[in-house]
């Protein structure tokens, strides 16, 4: 198994007893992470973030579109858009990282083949601008559990719909634990389309926390992504149950990393 995979810390989640997230980045760093990632960034601190990075010399592997606006529904096509380009704008400080979309929820009475062309239709204007600031965005599936309506709960959609756009600036953003809850057999739904996946997010079955506290088999997640061809980021999207150095410690002992 390849131990080359850099990994990204989500400091939403982690290093929380440090305060505000640019001292979260900070504390990253200190622990050996060139990497970091975070959700909604409307309320963050983007100023002294984009210090944190000149000071610490880190880049962000991911910031999520916001305010997050639906990809499926018409009437917010326009909004979902402009929420693209003001995120495009804001995250240019922090070094233009890729930015996460989420599908939105299904709209009652349509048909898959209306949702599907109207998420094409969104997505591809969204990844017009990116095409123009020279940012990627990363397309997010979810899951049942979480969110019961949500229209992009599948890999296999998710990559349907990067292939249907056809832009260098859109690729999938493939969490494990988002996979897993729906009941996906990673190997089948990503094998030959590695290429279209940008980066991989990790989480433990089945509450979310640190790889090696539940019941995936981590040599196998892994090996697959090495025999796949993966050769991005792991983002450790997950909410720890230990100290943070013993959380990174057991993470990196179950991930190879």
């Amino acid at each position: 198994m390849s131990a080359s995979y850099q990994l990204s810390s989500c400091i939403e989640w982690q290093f929380t007893e440090a305060g505000e997230l640019d001292a979260r980045l900070r504390s990253a760093k200190a622990a050996g992470f060139d990497l970091a990632e975070f959700h909604l960034w409307r309320d963050k601190p983007v100023d002294a973030l984009a210090q944190a990075l000149t000071d610490t010399g880190m880049r962000l592997t991911g910031v999520c579109v916001d305010p997050r606006r639906s990809i499926v529904d018409p009437a917010e096509r326009e909004e979902m858009v402009a929420a693209v380009r003001e995120t495009i704008a804001a995250t240019a400080k922090l070094g233009k990282p890729d930015l996460i979309v989420a599908s939105g929820f299904r709209v009652e009475g349509m048909s898959e083949e209306e949702h599907f062309a109207n998420a094409v239709t969104a997505l591809r204007a969204a990844a017009d601008a990116a095409e123009e600031a020279g940012v990627t965005l990363l397309l997010e599936p979810l899951n049942t559990r979480l969110f019961a309506i949500m229209y992009l709960v599948s890999t296999k959609l998710g990559l349907d719909l990067v292939e249907a756009v056809n832009s260098p600036n859109l690729r999938l953003l493939y969490d494990v634990w988002h996979s897993a809850v729906m009941g996906e057999d990673m190997a089948e739904v990503l094998a030959g389309r590695i290429h279209l996946v940008a980066h991989v997010q990790v989480a433990d079955m089945d509450d979310r926390n640190e790889p090696g506290t539940g019941t995936l088999d981590w040599a196998a997640v892994m090996q697959t992504l090495d025999d796949l061809g993966y050769s991005g980021a792991i983002g450790l999207e997950y909410f720890p149950t230990l100290p943070m150095d013993q959380s990174l410690a057991l993470t990196r002992q179950k991930l190879g990393c």
